[in-house]
Formats: C-alpha cells, structure tokens, sequence
C-alpha cells in the first residue's frame, strides 16, 4: 500500500492498493475509487461487537475495500476542515483517539470502544469519555478537526487541555478530568467547570477546532442572517404600504 495525503484546509487521503490488498472504513468517509475496487459492508470484530458499538453511537458496520485483479486506486476525505493523520501501529503500541476520528485503516489494525477508567474522566469528561483505541500493525489513518498540535510529554509531565481539543494520545498517557480552580474562573471564565489532565510519557494530538464550536458559530451566524432579513422585509413592508 503506498499513500498519499493532498491539500491543506481541505486535505485528502489517496491509496494505492496492490492486488488483494484491502482497507476498511467507517461508513460515508470514501470519495473516488477505481472501477475494480470491490466494495463489502460487515461487522468487523463479530455481531455483539458491533452492537457495542452502536450503543456508544459508533457506526453499527465497516466498509472493505479490496483490489481485484489488479492495482488500484482509492481515496478518502475528512468531514470538516483538518488534518489527515497517518500512524504506524506495532505490536504494544497503541493509540486512543476521540471519536469520529478514525478515517481509515488496513485490516490488521483493530478499532474498538476505549472508556476512561477514571471516575473524573467518566462523569465529567463529556466526548472524552468514550474514545477510540487503535490497536494491531499496520498503517491507521485519523481524522483532526483544524490544525494539529503535537507535544511530546516526558515522564510525569502534566499539561491542561480542554477536552474537546484532545484529538489523539499514545495509551501510555494518563487521562483525568481536573476541576477549574477559583470562583472568577469557574463563573466568568468561560471555558466550563472541567479541564482534562494528560500527564506524560508519551505523545499528545491536539486539535485547533472542535466540531461543536465550528456548529454553533454556523447557528448563530445562520440567526443573525435570518434576524436580519426579516428585518429588511418588514422594513419593506412598511414602505410598500
């Protein structure tokens, strides 16, 4: 399997696959294919897996892709604007991401439903609570909201991180939710009651955008347009009486 990650903003994950080489996906994430990629839809990891997943509002099946008879070509695309993230996994080396951020992988590398062990992470994390985790060897393709700040903590070192910003951490940093500290801060402050805490060794993925702030400025962005217009029609209303 060769690859290749296009575009900037808007970025863009082109395959090429050998003969009977294959790659599965979550549904909706590929683009274009060639016309002898055969297309096949299952539950990957057994039915009462799949259901698991689906509970958590995970995608109940995966999509396989598999080149037939030759070469062939495929291509993947993100949701919202971000960063195309290729990452190699080996035996012991895992990866827990947020979820929907998983775009693509080969079929030895496994995908599966991560929970915070921590109570902390559990009541107050939010998204952060159910993750994914990336497991197995192969080639495993994420997908970050925004830009992408990579930090590599060394061993005990602490960082605060607003949860929806965690994007992706190596499974040897430790994740929990740390409360906000100071009554201004908490009232005023904006940035809510909790923080996560990720503490070292390891790497850390951090994303510029969040999904929910990129909806909520399109809503209100969307309600100042439709205030507006309808004050312009009134307006004209009036005149034209």
């Amino acid at each position: 399997m060769r690859y290749q990650v296009l575009g900037t903003t808007m970025q863009a994950l082109n395959i090429d696959l050998e003969p009977g080489e294959q790659i599965y996906t979550e549904s909706g994430a590929m683009t274009w294919m060639s016309s002898n990629v055969k297309m096949d839809t299952n539950f990957k990891g057994g039915f009462f897996k799949s259901i698991g997943r689906a509970l958590t509002g995970e995608s109940l099946t995966f999509t396989f892709f598999q080149a037939v008879g030759g070469p062939a070509n495929i291509g993947f695309t993100p949701t919202v604007p971000g960063k195309v993230i290729p990452v190699k996994l080996e035996r012991g080396y895992e990866l827990i991401c947020q979820k929907e951020a998983f775009l693509c992988a080969q079929e030895s590398v496994d995908l599966s439903i991560f929970f915070q062990r921590k109570l902390g992470a559990g009541f107050f994390g939010g998204e952060g609570f159910i993750m994914e985790k990336l497991s197995g060897e192969g080639m495993a393709f994420v997908e970050i909201d925004g830009e992408v700040v990579e930090k590599n903590l060394g061993h005990g070192e602490r960082i605060l991180v607003d949860t929806s910003h965690v994007a992706m951490i190596e499974s040897s940093v430790k994740m929990d939710i740390q409360m906000v500290k100071g009554f201004k801060n908490v009232i005023f402050g904006g940035e809510g009651l909790f923080l996560t805490t990720l503490t070292g060794p390891g790497r850390v993925w951090i994303q510029t955008l969040t999904l929910a702030n990129l909806a909520g400025k399109i809503l209100a962005h969307a309600g100042a347009t439709k205030s507006d217009g309808g004050a312009i029609n009134s307006l004209g209303n009036l005149f034209s009486d």
